[in-house]
């Protein structure tokens, strides 16, 4: 008889969690940071809110107060910027340096050009 089969439903007993799509590596171009002063979870010592963790797809905002985000494996796909109803989380390009973070500086030495090519004229170095 057409219609009166019992179907079951397929779901998967995993849970998400960081590192599902891989480490970020250098290809991210923004990274998001969160401003204290604006996070309802920092203003109010407590636990509330947390909108942008339960948005982040990748599972990199720590439920803690303040919330932690974990730039190893960050996308940087401003998911939590725009659901912050604080606006506390912005964007920031990830060629500006900030002062205590360590993953920028050791990007910009990597990215700065040797010496020697500064002397060799117009011609790129190769």
């Amino acid at each position: 008889m057409m219609g009166t089969r019992e179907y079951r439903y397929k779901t998967s007993h995993s849970l998400p969690g960081p590192g599902d799509g891989g480490r970020t590596g250098s290809w991210r171009v923004q990274r998001p940071v969160i401003n204290t002063e604006l996070c309802t979870p920092c203003k109010r010592g407590a636990e509330a809110c947390f909108i942008c963790w339960l948005y982040c797809p990748d599972c990199v905002i720590s439920r803690t107060v303040p919330p932690v985000i974990d730039y190893e494996y960050c996308k940087g796909c401003a998911i939590c910027a725009e659901e912050c109803p604080t606006k506390a989380i912005t964007m920031v390009d990830e060629t500006d340096s900030h002062e205590g973070d360590e993953a920028s500086s050791a990007r910009a030495d990597e990215a700065a050009p040797p010496s020697a090519c500064a002397d060799e004229g117009p011609r790129p170095c190769t």
